[in-house]
């Protein structure tokens, strides 16, 4: 099914066609149609499989031209406001729509200056935005479409009273649009609250890792964490490798380390200002950095290409935390590699993990690394042909 038998209008497609889409992916092509249509739409897939111009392609199609504020599109993080911002900018390149980014980190100046200069789309921060509306800087009385992305990190942050906040002040009538990795029982309740007679579409398995990612567990002794981390960036042939930490402190810690070690390394977590994360991500992106090290502020929803590993240096908190994390990697069906370092400490964790993906994860080892005694190294024996990394591709 080409783009074009999706009766998205003319600068839509002159833009998309420009950006080289030429098929929809499979929410893509259930959700567009609904959302044209004017129905509510529950759209729950895996990450990087392009929700945003799921929602983004048909509601600027529907909206046409510049007029009033009649879109808002809620986002968890700065990130991922400033991601769906300039894909908007670039769907709507051929239209006189005019789009405001409002989050926080940055000043409140030009952001009152471009409401004030009238906008057709508002993306935001829920904090942010409500700042904005305590302060009388602008309405949502004519919203007519409220798109809620990335509804399940909404939840784990704490945003649903605040997000339930926002859509009361939009009118009654509004088309809704609901776009989500998970859809836990408090994301349900939000969505029944929310909209009317919603559409579902649901790509892949609730949960559900991406199936081209290869998952893999090392095993290692709790002091020699860190020295497993550099034999395996030695022994990997990785274009670019997302290093996931718990805290704040262990991400600086870690990447100051790497640093030490002749790794370019960029960092990620809440505690940096916002010229630092945006210039982390752009040099990640750009490939000045190989190596990223980041909280879970990078799980969930940052569209990075090409990410061809994750490491686990400490296994996340939670299976649904495992999931989003290796969804970093394996992205619009490309291969990917999921590698987590694990400790004596870890056993409920990893086999919570197991429990969720639904299989076994093998355990593994780097040749040639001095290990010291665990008794993780003598759970569940590893055959010789599984001891050496196969993990990987060759550099461009």
């Amino acid at each position: 099914m080409p783009f074009d038998s999706l009766s998205l209008s003319e600068p839509i497609q002159r833009a998309i066609r420009e950006m080289g889409y030429e098929e929809p992916t499979p929410i893509q092509a259930q959700a567009i149609p609904l959302v044209l249509e004017g129905r509510d739409v529950i759209g729950s897939a895996q990450t990087g499989t392009g929700k945003t111009a799921a929602f983004g392609l048909p509601i600027l199609t529907r909206m046409g031209g510049h007029g009033a504020l009649r879109c808002l599109i809620l986002e968890p993080t700065r990130e991922l406001a400033g991601q769906v911002d300039a894909a908007f900018r670039q769907f709507a390149k051929y239209t006189d729509l005019r789009i405001c980014l409002l989050h926080g980190g940055v000043g409140y100046g030009p952001q009152r200056q471009a409401l004030a200069d009238g906008t057709d789309i508002v993306i935001a921060t829920p904090g942010r935005l409500i700042d904005h509306l305590e302060q009388g800087t602008f309405h949502l009385k004519s919203i007519e479409y409220l798109i809620l992305d990335e509804v399940d990190r909404m939840l784990d942050m704490g945003f649903l009273p605040d997000v339930r906040r926002i859509a009361g002040y939009c009118p009654a009538k509004k088309q809704v649009l609901f776009f989500t990795a998970t859809l836990p029982p408090e994301i349900e309740r939000l969505a029944a609250w929310t909209l009317r007679d919603p559409a579902t579409i649901e790509i892949g398995l609730r949960r559900s890792p991406a199936e081209t990612v290869r998952h893999a567990f090392y095993p290692v002794a709790m002091d020699q964490k860190f020295e497993l981390l550099l034999a395996l960036l030695d022994a990997l042939h990785y274009e670019s490798v997302l290093i996931f930490t718990r805290t704040k402190m262990a991400a600086d810690r870690i990447s100051e380390r790497l640093i030490a070690h002749n790794h370019p390394v960029a960092v990620l977590h809440s505690d940096r200002s916002q010229a630092e994360r945006t210039e982390a991500l752009a040099g990640f992106k750009s490939g000045k950095f190989e190596v990223m090290v980041a909280t879970d502020l990078a799980s969930r929803g940052l569209d990075i290409a090409g990410i061809t590993h994750v490491i686990n240096f400490d296994v996340p908190e939670s299976p649904d935390d495992y999931i989003h994390r290796i969804g970093r990697t394996g992205r619009a069906e490309a291969e990917g590699d999921a590698l987590t370092i694990i400790t004596a400490d870890d056993l409920r964790a990893i086999h919570a993990i197991e429990h969720a993906v639904g299989k076994r994860i093998p355990r593994q080892k780097v040749e040639n690394f001095p290990y010291h005694y665990t008794t993780l190294l003598e759970d569940r024996p590893i055959p010789k042909s599984a001891t050496r990394p196969k993990f990987g591709r060759k550099r461009r």
